[in-house]
């Protein structure tokens, strides 16, 4: 199909210009052109380019995208709005995102930071994770498909090969071959399997490293055996290219890019934890790489893998919930033991229960001791202080399995920091001790556990302080 001209008036949409050619769609700048308003966004249109050397695979993918993305909510994807008749001539009309892709960083001259690397990684993982949460796999992420309005924010593109755990997956049924772009394609797909949340975090740690080192971990295969490499392969370590890259970010990214999914950060939210606290990675053997496996190690894998039976994952919401992140408050003054114990037996009886879950150990502290000075500590000090209490606090638990970080937070409103961690850290459930006013009393004061329990956007458990042996001393 040829361009069409601005002015091009299409279901009463009217043609502004074309912001993209592809080799699978054309995008278009739309507005209305009669009738209703605009809906308070600037708007796209994206029109597939069918023509008769097109595969199966450009109308199976339409449909799909159509399917899916009428369904998705959040801050992560562009709205829809529209959508016309395959038939006669499809289009999609969304949101218009404005922004640069992640290709814009790739083809810089120079290598970004560290920290940019990282904070671009986070903002994916989270997109990831948001639509994981709806039971969408996106199975096709790659620079392109990435944009960033912030460099902290990132919006995800193109679901034509995506699958939505509750509808059929038309791409599966129509095609007996793995779909994918070869430089992102996780293993898992390359033999078939699709609907596997880790698939995406193999495709974002695909983009980490080549963000960090400037090549693509399996290069660009064009043939089947080539995309199957990656079975059993692992690329050269990210500090072979670059010595300088922190040990802590090779783990992360060498950890995504694992050839097992039961290998590789069990959720995207675990993922993005990692990239947002550099200081709490638990390093390995994979962080201290220097050069690749052994072909010994290589050759054990592909004994392995020519004689796996890949399995379908839970559905992604279901897997999720089996890795969440716990978070607990622990309050650092006029705090009793009853409290601080209760805190412990609560976190005891979630971990419990949830073999899987990371938990963060959280204090906020106001500014104001941080800059004291009369005390000649240093700030950095002061937070090394806290953070060993906390370690203090946790050693009886036993978290032996489990990962587990530590955090200080400076702020003077305790409720609005601790609302504001468990958001930017996909934090599932809070623990926190319950307020020690009475009833009549919270009736004019809002606590901070009521504060939190109405504001934050996850599970809160408020823990009623609780002592044994004073139960004990009273016995006797």
């Amino acid at each position: 199909m040829k361009l069409l001209e601005p002015g091009t008036e299409v279901d009463g949409f009217t043609v502004l210009g074309c912001v993209h050619a592809g080799g699978m769609a054309h995008i278009y700048r739309v507005e209305y052109a009669v009738g209703p308003p605009n809906p308070g966004f600037p708007l796209a249109m994206k029109i597939p380019r069918m023509t008769a050397g097109d595969g199966a695979e450009t109308i199976v993918g339409f449909e799909v995208e159509l399917q899916i993305l009428r369904t998705l909510t959040g801050p992560h994807v562009p709205r829809f709005v529209a959508a016309g008749d395959l038939a006669r001539l499809p289009y999609l009309v969304m949101e218009y995102v404005d922004g640069p892709t992640l290709q814009h960083w790739l083809a810089a001259p120079a290598r970004p930071s560290v920290d940019t690397i990282a904070r671009l990684g986070a903002a994916m993982a989270h997109a990831a994770h948001s639509l994981h949460q709806q039971d969408v796999c996106h199975l096709d992420l790659k620079p392109g498909n990435v944009l960033f309005p912030r460099e902290d924010h990132a919006v995800l593109l193109d679901f034509g090969l995506s699958c939505h755990a509750h509808y059929p997956d038309l791409l599966a049924e129509e095609l007996r071959r793995a779909v994918g772009s070869p430089a992102w394609i996780a293993p898992e797909q390359v033999v078939g399997v699709r609907g596997d949340p880790r698939s995406d975090i193999f495709a974002i740690g695909v983009m980490l490293y080549e963000l960090a080192t400037g090549e693509l971990p399996f290069g660009a295969p064009t043939t089947q055996g080539g995309l199957r490499q990656r079975l059993w392969m692992s690329p050269a370590p990210p500090r072979q290219h670059r010595p300088e890259l922190p040990e802590w970010l090779q783990e992360v990214i060498l950890r995504c890019l694992e050839p097992e999914a039961a290998q590789r950060y069990p959720s995207a939210a675990l993922l993005a934890f990692d990239l947002g606290n550099p200081a709490q990675v638990a390093l390995t053997e994979r962080g201290r790489r220097t050069r690749g496996p052994r072909l010994r190690t290589h050759l054990r894998r592909w004994l392995k893998a020519a004689g796996m039976h890949y399995q379908a994952s839970p559905v992604p919401t279901r897997q999720i919930e089996e890795v969440p992140i716990v978070m607990v408050a622990v309050p650092h003054e006029d705090v009793s033991d009853a409290t601080l114990y209760s805190l412990r037996q609560a976190v005891a009886r979630s971990l419990g229960i949830r073999p899987g879950a990371r938990l963060a150990c959280v204090t906020v502290i106001s500014p104001a001791a941080s800059s004291a000075t009369d005390s000649g500590r240093s700030e950095t000090a002061l937070h090394r202080q806290h953070r060993a209490r906390l370690q203090r606090w946790a050693e009886p638990l036993g978290l032996a399995g489990h990962h587990v970080s530590y955090h200080v937070l400076e702020a003077g409103d305790v409720a609005q920091a601790l609302v504001r961690y468990a958001e930017g850290n996909q934090v599932s459930m809070m623990i926190l001790g319950a307020a020690t006013h009475g009833l009549q009393m919270q009736r004019f004061i809002t606590t901070v556990p009521l504060r939190v329990a109405r504001d934050a956007p996850c599970t809160v458990i408020l823990v009623k302080q609780q002592l044994p042996f004073a139960q004990l001393a009273q016995a006797h």
